[in-house]
């Protein structure tokens, strides 16, 4: 193992949520939401590992053992024969655990980001981005992390190859969460082995309509786009917020409905012109949830290394 001997500068990485699929684009589409995992990390004057964590779950985020970020980081370092220097970390979470947010992919992520600085390792963008990808087995949610907005990802398994757009239409996003959270390994287990043609026609289709509503800023193609005949049927045992929303697609100026990513949110797309109100009052009454909770994220830029602490 090689030892650091000179030690890096502080560094404060931002990396937004994500919804993957978006309706048909299963592993293959993402698109970045403006709630964010804001990290200040340094060497740690203790010699140990340290968090300190505010915002949405913030004791689950705060806990050392186990945590994502570090496992991910003293792993890549140690992958790359380095030995780990300990750090502190003060995070600010906005990104909802375990609901369909991308939070793993950005924890994967900003691991990838630690390594690379503390390690001093001199990644290309393009390494750093390949390393998470193949971390977190699927490429649309990190690669929706890393360079934002509207991205589309295929695993090459010699890179990844994207396309972003950042879209500057005026959409509205609306994330309604339910009060219960799933498991990324248990939402695919309930997928199937095998589809037919016809679905796997459909789920092509639907997908390019999907790519070009967002490349071409096309609101009224958003409802036939973000249906789904792979995954989306499979998960609304589990996911049961689901059924109830998609029927709102082309109501109050909703344009289009899906699951985000695996888990049990739902993402809305409302054109510019909708009433925020009246879409909160009929998601409320259609979910029958009283713990339900909705946010309204933007579309976002992506992961960014922002000024060092002082």
């Amino acid at each position: 193992m090689t030892h650091i001997t000179t030690l890096a500068e502080p560094v404060r990485l931002r990396l937004p949520a994500t919804s993957a699929n978006l309706g048909p684009g299963f592993d293959a589409v993402g698109l970045a939401m403006g709630l964010y995992l804001t990290i200040d990390a340094e060497v740690s004057a203790l010699g140990a590992f340290s968090i300190d964590a505010t915002g949405r779950d913030a004791a689950l985020c705060s806990q050392v053992e186990n945590n994502l970020i570090l496992t991910t980081y003293t792993d890549v370092l140690a992958n790359a024969g380095m030995l780990s220097v300990r750090l502190h970390l003060r995070i600010q979470n906005e990104i909802p655990l375990g609901m369909g947010c991308g939070s793993s992919a950005a924890a994967l992520l900003a691991g990838v980001m630690l390594a690379n600085h503390f390690g001093k390792l001199n990644w290309t963008k393009e390494k750093v981005l390949a390393e998470a990808c193949h971390r977190e087995g699927h490429p649309d949610n990190v690669a929706a992390c890393f360079l934002g907005g509207f991205t589309v990802s295929m695993d090459s398994r010699s890179s990844i190859e994207t396309a972003t757009y950042s879209n500057n239409s005026k959409w509205k996003l609306m994330l309604a969460l339910p009060s219960a959270a799933l498991s990324t390994s248990k939402a695919r287990a309930m997928l199937p082995e095998e589809y037919s043609r016809a679905d796997a026609v459909a789920n092509i289709q639907t997908t390019a309509l999907l790519v070009s509503a967002f490349a071409l800023g096309r609101g009224d193609l958003l409802g036939p786009a973000m249906q789904d005949r792979i995954h989306q049927p499979y998960r609304m045992a589990a996911c049961p917020l689901l059924p109830k929303l998609l029927p709102l697609a082309g109501e109050n100026g909703i344009l289009g409905v899906a699951l985000s990513g695996a888990e049990p949110s739902v993402l809305l797309i409302a054109d510019e012109a909708a009433d925020r109100n009246s879409i909160f009052a009929l998601i409320r009454a259609e979910a029958s949830d009283p713990a339900i909770e909705i946010l309204e994220p933007l579309i976002a830029s992506g992961a960014e290394i922002l000024a060092p602490i002082r």
